[in-house]
């Protein structure tokens, strides 16, 4: 307690600035997930990907972004076994901070698209084993965790799969392929408004204290789903197409078609991607200012807007800053992508990213994000897919999580043997 009070002011700041930090290698990496499949196929550019990921990314945090947030900073190691030793789990929050940071800077820099929730999980397992040893981790909940990630992947590949599939069949193997997508594509952006209200409404608001009714709830959830498939078939609308061409030719014309729409689900996207990582940076962050300020420490950090706007700012700064290296990466090398099937790769990252958000798992919208781009490869044979570029992130994944664990371990013994 003494190193507390000792230095307060300066455990204070560094756990805003680790938490702005970590967050900044968030943004600078985790824009991969959110809109490299919109570069990758040739929807929009780089610049226009900053702009739109950098406003629904700063959305998705501070709307939908407390209740992942909750899990990182008490979930994943014993708090109760600090309470006689507070300072050690400040050091341990700090420490676990600037680890996962430092990993992420390196990893955006070569254009690793690696998991900012691998590199703090690691990071708050390094810490918390240096500090007090492996019983002051809870092994349950990384278990819980770890399942997700290996979990999230496929779940994300197999609704890319499904997609793709639906929309061979509706689409592209049907007589008229034009007139297909005018009918149905309005339908997949209904989707994906829908969804993402949906959870946004009935479970990112609560620490805002906005509540809704069920029913109310729905209701504008469906509302929301409507107004967005409407403009976007006026949009579609717009576009010129003469359906008496070849068939080649309308073939190509749909993928035109599906560009409005990447649009949505690219922003789509980049919300959900807001609300899942922030709790990255802001849960440990948290964590810390709760005890420096109430010198205990309790079962809950609250997670206040000014820390999910800080996040959330943090966040945009790295994406505008280093988010190009890892978006390249992810949307030219695993597999071609077009706009139909960039648009099913993002689409099913976006609805099992919000719903591992409204549940509370940190899972990884990276993982997510590569397992649905490699589901649309899929869709076309093994063959086209780039196995060595596959091969190469997997084992990015595997040595992110003992990175940011010896890391996390090394920076706190640094912290406590300076400060103490």
């Amino acid at each position: 307690m003494e190193i507390i009070d000792q230095h307060q002011t300066l455990l204070y700041v560094l756990a805003l600035a680790g938490g702005l930090y970590m967050t900044w290698g968030i943004g600078a990496n985790g824009i991969a997930s959110a809109m490299g499949t919109s570069v990758g196929s040739g929807v929009i550019t780089i610049r226009q990907a900053v702009v739109l990921a950098a406003i629904m990314e700063f959305c998705g945090a501070y709307l939908a972004g407390g209740e992942v947030a909750d899990t990182i900073s008490t979930g994943i190691i014993d708090g109760r076994l600090f309470e006689p030793v507070p300072h050690l789990l400040v050091l341990g929050m700090i420490g676990a901070l600037l680890a996962a940071g430092i990993w992420l800077m390196v990893a955006s820099m070569r254009g690793w698209p690696v998991a900012a929730t691998h590199a703090i999980v690691g990071a708050v397992c390094g810490v918390g084993v240096a500090a007090l040893g492996v019983h002051a981790v809870h092994w349950e909940m990384m278990g819980e965790i770890v399942a997700t990630w290996l979990l999230s992947p496929v779940l994300g590949g197999t609704v890319a799969l499904l997609l793709t599939m639906s929309i061979r069949k509706l689409i592209f193997n049907t007589v008229n392929p034009i007139a297909r997508a005018r009918k149905w594509a309005p339908m997949y952006v209904f989707l994906v408004g829908w969804m993402v209200s949906q959870v946004t409404i009935s479970q990112g608001l609560k620490h805002l204290n906005i509540h809704f009714h069920v029913f109310s709830a729905q209701l504008l959830a469906v509302v929301i789903g409507v107004v967005l498939a409407l403009a976007a078939r006026l949009m579609m609308s717009r576009i010129q197409l003469d359906e008496r061409v070849d068939r080649t030719f309308q073939l190509a014309s749909v993928e035109r078609l599906f560009i409005p729409q990447m649009v949505f689900t690219g922003a789509a996207m980049a919300y959900a991607h807001g609300s899942n990582e922030v709790a990255n940076g802001i849960g440990p962050m948290a964590a810390a200012i709760q005890i420096l300020v109430s010198r205990e420490i309790s079962a809950d950090s609250p997670i206040t807007p000014f820390l999910l706007l800080l996040g959330s700012v943090g966040m945009v700064a790295g994406l505008a800053t280093y988010g190009y290296k890892v978006m390249a990466t992810l949307g030219h090398k695993i597999t071609e992508l077009t706009p139909t099937r960039a648009y099913c790769a993002t689409v099913a990252t976006a609805f099992v990213t919000v719903a591992a958000s409204g549940l509370g798992l940190p899972v990884s919208s990276t993982h997510i994000a590569v397992g649905a781009v490699m589901g649309v490869g899929i869709a076309r044979g093994i063959g086209a897919l780039d196995l060595r570029v596959i091969g190469g992130i997997i084992v990015s994944w595997l040595i992110t999580v003992p990175v940011g664990a010896l890391l996390g371990a090394i920076i706190f013994h640094l912290l406590n043997t300076v400060l103490a």
